[in-house]
Order: C-alpha cells, then structure tokens, then sequence
C-alpha cells in the first residue's frame, strides 16, 4: 500500500546514514512545494511534486495543508522505566533546599529506586507506554530507555522487562539500556566495601542475567564524584561489551572526570551530560567516533547556568546528539522540541545543528542510521509533520507543540 503525503510547504532533513559532524551538520537536504511517498513502512519518492515519477501507484492520500516534514525525533537518554513522581522534591528546591539537603532526608534517586522496586513489572510497562505517547504527540519516534532504579538484580530485570513489554505496543521504537551502574543501591552506600561489592554484582550477576534474557542494546554507568569511579565505570562497560551490550557513559556532568575521554578511549556509542567536559575531552571526542549527546533540558530544570559546550564541541569537529533525559528528578519532560530550543538559546547552535542532532547524529548513536534518522528513499518513513512553513519554526515558534501529525514505519499514530 503506497502512501502519498502532498501539499507540503517543505521538507527538511539531515542526509546520510551514518552521522554528521562538525559544520556539516549545519547542511540539510531541502525540499519546496514537496511530496512524499511511502511504500511498505519505508520512503520511496522523497521530492518535488513537479518530479514525481508518472508510474507511481498511488493507494492512499494525505494532504499535508502547507505544513514541513522533518524526521521523527530519536531521543537517546531516557530513563522510562521509574515509578513514583518527585513534584515535591523539586518544589522544594524552588524555595531554596540543596538536592544534598533533599538526598539526606531520603529524596532523590533514593526515593525513586524505593518506588520503583515497589512497583509490579505490569505497572512500569504502562508507565513506560504512558510517557511514550506523550513523547510520541512532541514528534518522537524512536527513544533509548535505561534501567538504574532498581540497582538490584531482580530490579533491574523488572525495569529492562517493562521496557520489552511496552515495546510491544509502544507507539514510540524503544532501544533499552542496562543502567545498573546509575547509583550505589542504599543499602551498599555505607563504605568502600559494601560499594565494590556492588560493582561486583553488577558484572557477576546482573549483566549475565540481562544477556541471557537479551534484555538490553547498550550498557551504561554513571562515572561521577561521589558515585562510581573511573575504574569502577571502566569495569562495568568492558563487562557489559564482553556480553554484547555496547557502551555508554554519564560523563562529566557534575564535575571533571575525565569521563569523556574514558568514553572515547572505550569506543562507546555516546558520552551523556558534559556539562563539565574538559578541553582535552573536547579533543578526544572530535576525535572519535563517540557521540557527544547533550542534554540542556537537564541543566534548564536544574536552574544551573552551566551547559555544556555544545558550540565548541561542534566547532572542533565532534558528532553531537540531543536528548530529553527524561526522569523525575532533574528533567521531566519528553518533549525533544523544548531540548532543540535549549540547545539553539543556551549551546548556541543553529537551528539546523540542533535538527541534525535530535535527529541523524541520535540515529547513528542507537547504531540505527542505516534506517532512521532522515528523511531518504529506503529508510523507515519516521517522520513527523510540523504546523509551519518551515523548519526554522521549531525554535522559531518556541513554547508550543508545533507536531500535527506523527508517522512511524509510515502508518501514522493516533
């Protein structure tokens, strides 16, 4: 059954199938006055109206009244799978309390680890469904989802289950990540033991039990101060990739860990946060082929002045990636469109950088770039159609969904 989406004011889309870097990802492909066609959940006529093949056998229409096609959103830091909110929490820091001072009475990922072990497999998976059509209304299409609060291993499987379960009918393509490694489990906090304890049963017994099930894509561990180390951080990666789960990392976020180079030296699929990158991470990132995958939305909920350096990271030739990091504590949202506005208003990038980056740059870090990511002949039809003239709208129109219409594999979404 072929598709034919017309009356297009103009279709705007990064080209490739692997990712962008540097300037170049300022370099859309454009299209005016535009059709598009779809057969079988893939593109097959990307253009013109005017230069629309004669032979095409049109099954069904769709008139897009003026509005822009740019790919589906890929957002590649998610942590779906959680239960319970933290509204009060982050009233309080509204009215002045540390997070310290919140983490010592029991808040912070403390209170969402509690709420998610509590919680059955069934509900997670509908908590996951219930944030993914959210996601799915801002235009996202495809989204990475982390374990990280369960930080047990009966835990962690259930959060990793609930992703499996709610991929099957998810309207939004979920790529799950094991995050075991997100934070020490509160009854290993006590001493430099009870924590090496916990790493080993990290790479003892978690991790073989996620390969067996297949339960996770990439492997993941937060290398902060205060959390687990560099050695700690290497150790899980390197377990995790011996298992097949490619790596990922929180590096450099709260303070200087050297945790992008580690990134980059470990050839992991992105380096997450970098709000305190280094020069010499810069360097290694623009470097590698390891993704630089920003995440301002975070930074904004935070109230912090400090993002990360996203102009320089472009600049010096790195390939950079957006995010929504959606979780309750420090970014609750799933709206990539607000993350774009970040990102142009507070990282200085263009508005095509910032396309590129929600988009192409996010495909290639879930290792998808051969089949999303852009609007191309052959590639799954994930796209999303803006009420605009044009692509610069998206920062542009700022404050509003500007998403009409969703499709994913070319059947749109309700």
């Amino acid at each position: 059954m072929a598709l034919l989406v017309r009356n297009l004011a103009q279709i705007a889309t990064p080209s490739g199938r692997t990712a962008v870097r540097g300037r170049a990802m300022r370099e859309l492909t454009l299209y005016e006055n535009a059709v598009l066609v779809v057969d079988g959940g893939r593109f097959a006529f990307v253009g013109r109206e005017s230069d629309l093949p004669n032979d095409v056998t049109i099954d069904d229409d769709f008139d897009a009244r003026g509005m822009t096609a740019v790919p589906g959103f890929i957002d590649t830091h998610t942590h779906l799978p959680f239960a319970g909110l933290r509204e009060s929490e982050f009233n309080r820091r509204l009215r002045g309390e540390s997070y310290e001072s919140i983490a010592a009475s029991g808040g912070g990922i403390a209170s969402t680890v509690r709420a998610t072990r509590a919680a059955t497999q069934e509900e997670l998976a509908q908590n996951v469904l219930a944030r993914a059509a959210t996601m799915a209304r801002y235009g996202t299409t495809t989204a990475e989802a982390k374990s990280g609060y369960g930080l047990t291993r009966d835990d962690e499987l259930k959060q990793l289950r609930a992703i499996r379960d709610a991929n099957a009918t998810s309207p939004v393509r979920l790529v799950p990540t094991c995050l075991a490694a997100h934070e020490f489990p509160p009854e290993s906090r006590g001493d430099e033991s009870a924590r090496d304890a916990y790493v080993d049963a990290i790479v003892d017994e978690i991790l073989p039990a996620v390969a067996r099930e297949e339960l996770a894509v990439f492997c993941d561990a937060f290398v902060e101060r205060g959390v687990f180390t560099r050695a700690q951080g290497e150790r899980v990666l390197r377990a995790g990739r011996e298992l097949g789960m490619s790596p990922r990392l929180h590096a450099d976020e709260l303070s200087d860990t050297d945790g992008a180079r580690l990134a980059a030296d470990l050839g992991a699929a992105s380096a997450d946060h970098l709000m305190q990158i280094s020069d010499a991470g810069v360097a290694a990132l623009a470097a590698s082929d390891t993704v630089a995958n920003l995440l301002p939305a975070t930074s904004f909920f935070l109230m912090s002045t400090k993002y990360a350096p996203g102009r320089a990271l472009i600049d010096a030739g790195g390939i950079v990636s957006l995010s929504t990091d959606c979780n309750p504590g420090t970014s609750m949202t799933e709206s990539m469109q607000i993350v774009m506005q970040l990102a142009t208003l507070q990282m200085k990038l263009t508005v095509e950088e910032s396309l590129t980056a929600a988009t192409l740059n996010g495909a290639y870090s879930l290792r998808l770039a051969h089949e999303t990511g852009s609007i191309e002949a052959g590639k799954r039809a994930d796209f999303v159609l803006l009420d605009a003239p044009s692509y610069l709208h998206l920062v542009y129109h700022f404050g509003v969904n500007l998403v009409r219409h969703v499709f994913r594999d070319g059947v749109q979404l309700p």
